[in-house]
């Protein structure tokens, strides 16, 4: 049985995996903060929220 720790590492691995991925195929880059922060931010917390929402899914749910 893996610790609380072990665990929490696994979800913050795979929540940077897959916020990187997500902005990547959005089109959520540097270029896109320096030309409008806002718009960067809104799409920004919005993957990350759909990412946490994978990650309870899939490896604290289960």
């Amino acid at each position: 049985m893996k610790s609380l720790f072990e665990e929490m590492e696994v979800c913050n691995e795979r929540m940077e995996i897959i916020v990187s991925a997500m902005s990547e195929q959005e089109g959520v880059t540097e270029a896109l903060k320096a030309a409008d922060q806002m718009e960067w931010v809104r799409r920004k917390n919005n993957i990350r929220n759909r990412a946490e929402e994978i990650i309870l899914s899939e490896l604290v749910y289960a």
